[in-house]
Order: structure tokens, then sequence, then C-alpha cells
């Protein structure tokens, strides 16, 4: 397998918690009630992508293939319930 191979591989294996982590990201700041986080954003993309990241790898290792709907329906519930604890902990 050639490094570009492999690259690719990597890249569709954590692009589902990349637009998940920036979908919850990028949605709260489109309403101007809405609460901020107590993460700065960079902390905040770190965390919802790497969470997320850890879940697909999860769900890799324990179900031996990508692409199971559970690991997929985990990763919805692990970074959605992280980045309501971080905007529900802000506090105004």
């Amino acid at each position: 397998m050639t490094f570009f191979a492999l690259l690719n591989h990597a890249l569709g294996l954590l692009l589902p918690a990349l637009g998940v982590a920036a979908v919850l990201m990028l949605l709260p700041r489109l309403w101007p009630r809405a609460r901020k986080g107590r993460w700065k954003p960079k902390t905040e993309a770190a965390l919802l992508v790497g969470s997320g990241s850890l879940v697909l790898l999860a769900g890799l290792v324990v179900f031996g293939r990508d692409g199971k709907m559970l690991t997929y329906a985990a990763l919805v519930v692990v970074v959605g319930t992280l980045a309501w604890w971080n905007r529900r902990q802000s506090g105004r």
C-alpha cells in the first residue's frame, strides 16, 4: 500500500468525526442568543474531533470493519453530548 492510499483510507475513516464536529461547532454560532462554550474554539474543535475519532477507532476494533451504523450512532451521541456539555457548563 502506498503512502497516498494509506492517507486516503485514514481520511475516509476519520472524515465523519470531522464532519460531525464541524456541524456541532458552526451551527450554534448562527443563533445570536446561543450560549458561548467555555472552551476556546481551537480546544473545542480538538476535543470534538478527537473524541469522535476515538469512537470511530473503537468501532473499527470492536466490529472489525468500518461503516457500521452503531458506530456512527455512537459517534453522534458522544460528540453531541460533549458539545452540549461544553455549552451547558458555560453559564452566562
